[in-house]
């Protein structure tokens, strides 16, 4: 031990940080490679939405300008009130 922190014909202490520079770096690009969607899948963050659900058709008619936006919001509240929020993104088990 001597020889890696008081330098002499070892490697020096600097030895002990190359295994730590490649576990980050190889952290960050597999990090990043996740968020920028490497593996073709939305990450849990994005859950997919249902075309035909109706949060989907309230956010197509307000963007087409169908509703204001005092309406949106309004319908949003029903909806949620009604339903739930987990109800509303389309994920309804056994429909076909």
């Amino acid at each position: 031990m001597n020889t890696l922190a008081y330098g002499g014909p070892g490697p020096g202490p600097w030895t002990l940080l190359f295994p730590l520079v490649w576990a980050a770096a190889i952290l960050t690009i597999v990090t990043v490679a996740r968020r920028a969607g490497w593996r073709g899948r939305p990450g849990l963050w994005r859950p997919p939405v249902d075309e035909r659900s109706p949060l989907a058709v309230l956010g197509r008619r307000f963007a087409a300008g169908e509703i204001d936006e005092e309406e949106y919001w309004r319908r949003i509240s029903v909806l949620e009130e009604h339903f739930g929020r987990s109800n509303l993104t389309g994920s309804r088990k056994g429909a076909a």
